[in-house]
Formats: C-alpha cells, sequence, structure tokens
C-alpha cells in the first residue's frame, strides 16, 4: 500500500491523532469492544457499513439497562494479542484508566468517554487536584464481563466505543513496557507498537519511511488472506500511480482528482469509491469583519459554481454539501431552503449589507486571502482558482495564498486566526450528528475544532439537550433544528462532499469505507489472474 506517508504514532492519546496515516495504523492494529455491521456493496464494489447497526468485536454481547443507566458487555473469551496473551476484563479496565489518566498528549480518550456521558469522565478531571484513577464506572464482574455506568443516556456510547480512542490494549505486554516516568507506556505506543488483541500486529517500522504488519495467527475472526502488509510513504502522487502501473503494488490512497480520473482509462488500474464524510468546506472566521456579517456569508454561498467545482475540479465524483453534517449520516436534516448557485442574489445580499458591488470590501483585502494547503495544490488548487474567479465576479476581492501545511494547521487548528480558508480534513468520525456539531460548531473551548469561532447560545442548548435526550424522536428533531441554525447561519460555508477514493490492482477485493477513511486491511483479499503465484504476497 503507497500513502503519502506512514503512521507518526500509535499511541491513541498521543499528539498525531488526526493524521490519517496514522489513524490508518491504529485501526488495523487495535481492537474496538463493538464495530459497525456491514450494509452492503455499493455499485464500484466498495463495502459500506451500516451506522444504525452495532456488531461485537472484543464484546461479543452486551445489555443495557435504562434505570442505572448501565452497560454491561460480556468479553470474548477466544481472543488472543500478538504477544500471545488472552484477553480479559483487565485489559478493559487499563485501556478505560489510561484514558482517565490525561497523562498522554491529547486526551482522545477521555475526549470519547466524556461526549458520551460515561460517569467521571468530565471536565473536572483537568484539575490540578483531581483525582484521575479509574472508580467504579467501569468495572470488572468477571473474567469476561465488564460494565460501564453513564451519568446520562447519552446514546453516543456505542458509536464512541468504535472508534480507536477506546480499542483496547493488551495490558500485560503495556505494563512490561512501562517505567516509572511513564507508567501508562506513551513512549512504547508512541515509538515501537500498540499491543493489542487485533488482526494485525507490527513488524518493522520506521517513521517517514514504512509500516510493516504481520498477520496475527490467533486472530479470533481467523487469519487475514494476506500474511503481510506493507505500507509505504511515497510523498509524490505522481509516483505512487507510477509505482501501481508498474504491478509494484497493489493500492494506492490520496490522489487527486485528476489522478483518479486518469486511470479510470487504464486497463491495469481499478478505481472505485464511495461518500461518507469527505467533506470541502470554506471555513469563513467569525472573528475577522466583514466576516461576521450573515449576508455577507449569504452572499458568498450563492456565489459558489458548484456544478463547476464539481464537474471541473472533482471530474463528476461530488456533490454539493447541503448542510454541515454528511447527508449519509443517520439523523442527517437537508435544508429547507439550500444555497444555490445565484449571482445575482449574491451581488444582491452584497448591497444589503453596504458593499455594491464589493466597493468598501477593498479595506479587508487581508480577509479574503483565500488560503488553503500548498502540499494539497494538485487536490485544492483547481478549487480555489474556480472559487476566486467566481466570487471576485460578484465583487468580493479573492486573491489565493497558498500557505505550508504546518503554517495552515497551526492557524486553523491551534491559533484560530486565518480569515478565508478551504479545508478538506473535517472528518468526525463519530457516525452522528451530535457528535459532528460537538466537534466543530459548538462554542469552543467544548467545539474542540471550532475553526471559524462560531458561536450560537441556540446550537449549544441544542446539543447539550440532545446529548441526553432518552427519546430518539426527540432527539432526532432537536439536531435537525440545530442543523437547520448552523446552516441557516453558514457557521462554516459548505462546498461539496466528495467521494474517498482509491486506485489498486484489478482483483483486490474487500475495499471498505471505514469513517475514518483508512483502509481496514482484514477484509482485503486478491483474486489472482491466470498464470500469477498464489499467496497474494504484495
Amino acid at each position: 500500500m503507497l500513502s503519502d506517508g506512514v503512521p507518526a504514532s500509535l499511541n491513541v492519546d498521543g499528539p498525531a491523532g488526526n493524521h490519517g496515516p496514522t489513524q490508518t495504523g491504529l485501526v488495523n492494529v487495535l481492537e474496538p469492544l463493538v464495530d459497525y455491521a456491514v450494509a452492503g456493496v455499493n455499485e464500484q464494489g466498495v463495502t459500506v457499513l451500516d451506522f444504525t447497526r452495532f456488531e461485537g468485536r472484543l464484546a461479543e454481547s452486551w445489555e443495557y439497562d435504562p434505570d442505572t443507566l448501565t452497560w454491561t458487555f460480556r468479553l470474548r473469551s477466544d481472543a488472543v494479542s500478538c504477544a500471545g496473551n488472552p484477553l480479559t476484563a483487565d485489559d478493559v479496565l487499563y485501556s478505560f484508566a489510561r484514558a482517565k489518566s490525561l497523562t498522554g498528549a491529547a486526551p482522545v480518550g477521555w475526549f470519547l468517554g466524556n461526549v458520551s456521558s460515561i460517569e467521571g469522565f468530565t471536565s473536572e478531571l483537568f484539575s490540578d487536584s483531581a483525582a484521575r484513577a479509574l472508580g467504579d464506572e467501569v468495572r470488572r464482574l468477571d473474567d469476561y464481563t465488564i460494565q460501564i455506568r453513564q451519568s446520562a443516556p447519552n446514546r453516543l456510547l456505542l458509536p464512541a466505543l468504535t472508534i480507536y480512542g477506546l480499542a483496547i490494549y493488551d495490558h500485560r505486554e503495556m505494563l512490561a513496557h512501562a517505567t516509572p516516568e511513564d507508567p501508562w507506556s506513551h513512549r512504547h505506543t508512541g515509538r515501537v507498537d500498540a499491543p493489542s488483541f487485533g488482526p494485525w500486529c507490527v513488524e518493522r517500522w520506521r517513521k517517514e519511511e514504512y509500516f510493516v504488519v504481520r498477520a496475527n495467527p490467533n486472530y479470533y475472526r481467523g487469519t487475514p488472506y494476506f500474511d503481510r502488509v506493507i505500507m509505504r510513504n511515497v510523498p509524490q502522487s505522481a509516483n505512487r500511480v507510477g509505482i501501481l502501473r508498474t504491478g509494484r503494488a497493489q493500492l494506492v490512497e490520496n490522489l487527486s482528482p485528476k489522478e483518479y480520473s486518469f486511470l479510470e482509462t487504464r486497463p491495469e488500474v481499478a478505481v472505485a469509491g464511495a461518500y461518507l464524510n469527505a467533506t470541502l468546506l470554506l471555513m469563513a472566521n467569525w472573528q475577522s469583519p466583514p466576516l461576521d456579517d450573515e449576508r455577507l456569508r449569504r452572499a458568498m454561498a450563492h456565489a459558489i459554481p458548484y456544478r463547476q467545482i464539481i464537474d471541473g475540479a472533482f471530474f463528476g465524483h461530488a456533490r454539493q454539501y447541503m448542510g454541515l453534517v454528511p447527508s449519509a449520516y443517520p439523523g442527517y436534516a437537508p435544508p429547507e431552503q439550500p444555497f444555490l448557485y445565484d449571482p445575482e442574489e449574491a451581488r444582491r445580499l452584497l448591497a444589503e449589507a453596504g458593499y455594491p458591488d464589493g466597493r468598501g470590501l477593498e479595506r479587508y483585502r487581508e480577509v479574503f486571502r483565500l488560503s488553503y494547503a500548498i502540499n494539497r495544490e494538485a487536490s485544492l488548487g483547481p478549487v480555489a482558482t474556480r472559487l476566486r474567479t467566481a466570487l471576485r465576479r460578484v465583487g468580493f476581492p479573492i486573491e489565493l495564498d497558498p500557505l505550508p501545511d504546518v503554517q495552515l494547521a497551526d492557524r486553523q487548528l491551534v491559533k484560530k486566526d486565518l480569515p478565508l480558508s478551504l479545508y478538506d480534513g473535517l472528518v468526525p468520525i463519530g457516525v452522528d450528528p451530535a457528535y459532528a456539531i460537538l466537534l466543530s460548531y459548538v462554542t469552543a473551548p467544548a467545539g474542540i475544532n471550532n475553526m471559524t469561532n462560531f458561536s450560537d447560545v441556540r446550537v449549544d442548548a441544542l446539543f447539550r439537550e440532545a446529548l441526553v435526550e432518552a427519546d430518539e424522536g426527540r432527539r432526532t428533531a432537536l439536531l435537525a433544528e440545530a442543523q437547520a441554525v448552523l446552516y441557516e447561519r453558514l457557521a462554516a460555508i459548505p462546498v461539496v462532499e466528495f467521494e474517498t477514493r482509491w486506485a489498486f490492482k484489478p482483483g483486490l477485493e474487500g475495499l471498505t469505507l471505514h469513517p475514518t477513511r483508512s483502509v481496514p486491511w482484514y477484509p482485503l483479499s486478491l483474486q489472482e489472474e491466470v498464470g500469477e503465484s498464489p499467496g497474494g504476497r504484495p
């Protein structure tokens, strides 16, 4: 497998949790308690998941007591780690205790416990005097039974348990690498291994170069088709294309839409994809006047040439993003009146805001510098160019300002001071509107990825009420109302949803669209052509 990187860490609470290649490593090496069921295969041959149904992984069954807000999980008795250790309740308790310890660089495990209302996983843990030891909110009943108690009837628990941040470590192997300075083995998982019960065991790993795993011979669902997967960093997408076409790789990801379009014409290569949560947004910062004027935001939304971008920049493999929650998510509420391409309406709104034909906006030239990641030029450059032309046509003095990826990320995600930018990295991996809204649109600091500094008391209240609403119909209605406010006010300006796509050797089957957009390697197999050697070795 060729990508534009390899895992930077296997520490779920490390600083690289939003890094795509790191998520690929975490998804494939760690094993969760539960996962989503398979819905079927789309017309392109990609397996898609049913985000309304869950099935067991390390937990083979579970039940919920609404009176005590307690979930009881029965663990598998046949799960064995890469180190040869059998799964027990102690592994689960260790993993949750590690999440609650807040000892990692990024508290991902704590965040998932908090967002799913696990008792004790509160913001009070961040005070210097807080006791962070795991209490009876996660407790062992016997070797193969554990209970998790919530503080409220929050439906996000099962979705949270599918996410790598609450996956289960092999506690015996983790403790073997602990030190007095690092009792939770952050250094080991950041540099060497993530001992778990999944289908893959880390064999070799050199940062920035390659990541090699071998099949876990004791994996409870059966050994994978491939006995080894080699993930190699090939930074230039053109080189990934060339290597794939020679047959020296079986799978390539993160190409530009133009490269995928070219490869669709080549008989030695196959291309497939599916829609889920890949989106492109125009991030207009509410703390950068005049972008705090909602008339200007609506004018921008009406000035975007959606069809031109879909056809010219994505070669037809995109659709207009109507909302701020991915349309494939259960609970997505489509807007009653979507913002469609209407340059005359855009001009009218500009004039109403006091800027007829854009006159007066020249005072804000720095605000209208449209930034995007320079290393994403092949994918985002064609979109940015079309946006610049269309927005200037109605009066916005847009200029392009591509920035180095590190600088862009610092200003978008840390400083949050970038006035206007294109962003295609917002992937809410909790497949639920409440999770997506919390991540990006609830008032900071609760909305940890709130890059546009949006704040709306009604949205905050609707989210808080929906999060702990036990009645499914009422919860859905509350989240639909929140989505309507977000879209009407344009918390961010949605542009398109686009397919997550891969190029691969014909005969490779089992590609599955995961919420992280990472490829799970376990389902993959290769149907050999006549004359090829058997075994499916990559």
